[in-house]
């Protein structure tokens, strides 16, 4: 009882400031800020200035420790606050530079926006002045909160890179490996470029993949045992889903948009809602903003409301490099070339600083080696001043759908699919973000630069930038998948597409209805229908049919409902019984591929398995057997028998082993993984959820909807706004844990504030 007195006393001294005024000896103009019962403030000031100022106070005093971390992440000085198990992640990560590029951005842009995130940096670190005491985590690491400036709120954005983008190429790097070392029949089937599933925009769903005539067994040799990889669900991979209906299918006229964007899910929620008024204007911002900046990233200012989704094309080119013979130059269209060299030094809580060295081209810097050994140049986007910048400012300004697309090409963010309508019905996509002119290369295979024949020519005009405005359907939905074809599609590329299914899904959904209120669109956000695993349920159910020892697994095949439930048995054995076969059947080409590359591993490479896998589990072609089993029957049965071993292992009889077991929350603060004790003052409820991957509604135990949004631009008190934890990172807050039962349920939350119930001035 004492400890937890003494827990209680030490939280309340870092717990925000919510009412009264405050002479923060920074401002000329005053900023209001009204907070409702959940917490969500809107700033009213007649000074831009002014509300900047008072979002970065709002974010240091609720958010600080998530925008150090943010800042840190992509920085590669997370081993500065937390030690040497961050240190590996720092190594990668410096060979970027990110903070230097940050500042260098910063210095380029307009001083109007220069001066908007001096005004934030001026409010985060007197937000977190006026703590009582640090933000708990540093009482418990034994550090001190550095100061917030300026080019940290771009190393935010730099972080969402890291998350959304491969710092890498690893997709590339990859494919690559597969196209140049299986034989081509068979690259062609264990990784196609598409299928039935596809479901643009612009163009039609890939046709069937063939069966190769290559014999499975020229991959391996009977002295080598094959390797086995435990298959996660290849659409898990963090992206988000969005659509928009145009003002011909709504009562109000307006457009309607829905947005959620699926990522990991910690305490505290990576966006905090916020809203303000743009002064000189009638309008007013609301939506999420993420912690470290001073902008909304997805929402409405009443006129236009727009979101994203990751696009998950090709914004990056590995350069694999020719070097002298002694490895000292690399060859350039003029010449050898020595490399540029610089160090990074790394600072280490509790240890000495280490040292790294930084190679660097005329492109970009090494970053990887291939399974050859070569290394690679790494040219991407985010390294360029227009990867990152605050541009996104100007959506304040905005007000049509149309500016909106042409502001698209200008947006320094990781590049998004821009889905947006506005007041008057108007609906359009494009890419957020600056598309690289290739020439002398498509980006599918790394190429040599050193002759000057391949390269980048700058970026393209918004002229020459894909969108789609005002579809006769009046309907555009985005999922992470492919949403382009023709000329669109070869200046998009491919950085590992999702399956198309998820997308399909909500495609169909729209086309189910010819009238939409946001009710509507915030049911196909909560869509958990198990439509693309019915095929794999019937397979299923006949592999076992009339078969005694799997009599009482049969009748939870037959009675799975047919969706992500929960408290569905069925729902749990089918779509881990698929994950088990593929795992089975691509056994033989990872083995292959271990031999040439020890550490190989499909990632988003495997994106388009189903195809191959389907074709493998209803032709049951011989020569692709698997050969540690004697037959197809054998290996689907050795598949559904480790499935039904793993769901045994905790104890409890089959009828309880459901979905919701497996599938149970698991959102935690950050340091709750190294420190237990964390969790149990800061972990959200371990519900049991439903929705998986493959469906609109994407659900794990720690990654999900980030946020569900539905709104009308014009039409705000209509709208839904869900995030799975609070406002406040601090557990005391009566804003900590608000908002989460209605992301569980699903109930409409309001989009808009509510009555107010905190008012705090600062002046």
């Amino acid at each position: 009882m004492l400890v937890t007195l003494c827990v209680w006393i030490w939280l309340r001294q870092s717990l925000p400031l919510l009412e009264g005024e405050l002479d923060t000896g920074a401002l000329t103009t005053p900023a209001e800020i009204r907070r409702d019962q959940q917490g969500v403030p809107f700033i009213q000031s007649s000074d831009r200035g002014s509300i900047a100022f008072a979002l970065g106070f709002l974010h240091a005093q609720e958010r600080f420790f998530q925008m150090d971390l943010l800042r840190r992440n992509s920085s590669g000085e997370l081993s500065e606050l937390v030690g040497a198990a961050a240190l590996e992640h720092d190594r990668e990560v410096r060979l970027h530079q990110f903070r230097k590029r940050a500042e260098r951005n910063v210095a380029a842009m307009p001083e109007s926006q220069r001066e908007i995130l001096e005004r934030y940096a001026a409010g985060v670190n007197s937000g977190l002045e006026q703590l009582g005491a640090n933000p708990w985590e540093y009482a418990l690491l034994g550090q001190e909160p550095r100061a917030w400036v300026p080019s940290d709120s771009l190393l935010s954005i730099f972080s969402m890179y890291l998350t959304l983008q491969s710092q890498t190429g690893k997709f590339e790097l990859r494919d690559n490996a597969l196209a140049e070392l299986l034989p081509q029949d068979l690259y062609e089937f264990f990784v196609p470029k598409g299928g039935i599933w596809d479901a643009p925009l612009i163009g039609q769903a890939r046709g069937p993949v063939t069966l190769p005539e290559t014999h499975i067994a020229a991959l391996v040799s009977d002295s080598e045992p094959l390797a086995y990889l435990p298959m996660q669900s290849e659409d898990m991979i963090v992206g988000s889903n969005n659509w928009v209906v145009g003002g011909a299918l709504t009562e109000h006229g307006s457009a309607i948009i829905a947005d959620d964007m699926h990522l990991s899910i910690t305490v505290p929620n990576i966006w905090y809602r916020a809203g303000w008024n743009v002064p000189g204007s009638e309008r007013k911002m609301r939506g999420a903003t993420l912690p470290g900046g001073p902008i909304i990233v997805a929402g409405s200012n009443g006129q236009v409301a727009w979101g994203f989704t990751n696009t998950t094309a090709d914004w990056g080119d590995l350069i694999p490099l020719e070097l002298s013979e002694d490895g000292s130059q690399y060859r350039t269209p003029d010449g050898w070339a020595d490399f540029t060299v610089e160090r990074e030094q790394i600072a280490i809580k509790g240890e000495a600083p280490e040292t790294l060295e930084v190679r660097k081209t005329i492109w970009g810097p090494v970053v990887i080696k291939d399974y050859r050994g070569r290394p690679l140049a790494y040219r991407w986007v985010a390294h360029d001043v227009r990867g990152a910048n605050m541009n996104l400012l100007r959506m304040e300004d905005v007000s049509s759908t149309e500016e909106a697309l042409n502001l698209a090409p200008q947006l320094g963010i990781p590049h998004q699919n821009f889905v947006i309508g506005d007041h008057a019905g108007n609906i359009g996509w494009t890419v957020a973000g600056p598309i690289p002119r290739r020439v002398g290369l498509d980006g599918s295979r790394s190429v040599s630069w050193a002759d000057g024949s391949a390269r980048w020519e700058g970026f393209l005009s918004v002229e020459e930038q894909p969108r789609v405005y005002n579809p006769p359907s009046h309907r555009i939905w985005t999922a992470n998948s492919r949403t382009m074809d023709g000329e669109f599609l070869k200046v998009m590329g491919d950085g590992g597409y999702a399956l198309g299914a998820r997308q399909q899904q909500i495609r169909d959904d729209l086309f189910a209805r010819e009238q939409f209120t946001e009710q509507d669109l915030l049911d196909i956000q909560l869509d958990d229908r198990a439509v693309f695993l019915e095929r794999w349920q019937e397979q299923v159910s006949s592999l076992i049919a009339g078969n005694d020892d799997y009599a009482a697994v049969a009748k939870q095949v037959k009675n799975w409902g047919g969706r992500a439930s929960a408290d569905s048995v069925g729902y749990r054995i089918v779509r881990n019984f698929r994950l088990k076969f593929i795992e089975l059947a691509t056994a033989p080409v990872l083995t292959y591929m271990r031999r040439h590359d020890k550490g190989f591993s499909f990632g988003r490479v495997n994106r388009q398995v189903e195809y191959p896998a389907w074709e493998m589990l209803e032709k049951e072609p011989a020569h692709l057997l698997n050969p540690d089993f004697e037959s197809w029957h054998a290996l689907k049965l050795a598949a559904l028998d480790q499935v039904l071993a793993q769901m045994a292992e905790g104890g409890l009889p089959l009828h309880e082993q459901t979905w919701g077991v497996q599938n149970t929350a698991k959102i935690q603060h950050p340091l709750g993984r190294a420190v237990s004790a964390v969790n149990w003052f800061t972990a959200m409820p371990a519900d049991p959820l439903p929705g998986d991957s493959h469906m609109p509604r994407v659900q794990s135990a720690s990654k999900g909807a980030s946020e569900r949004m539905v709104v009308a631009p014009g039409h705000e008190e209509l709208g839904v706004f869900h995030m799975a934890t609070g406002q406040s990172a601090h557990p005391l807050s009566p804003f900590f844990g608000n908002g989460h039962r209605d992301w569980v349920e699903g109930n409409p939350s309001s989009f808009a504030e509510k009555e107010v119930r905190y008012t705090l001035t600062l002046k």
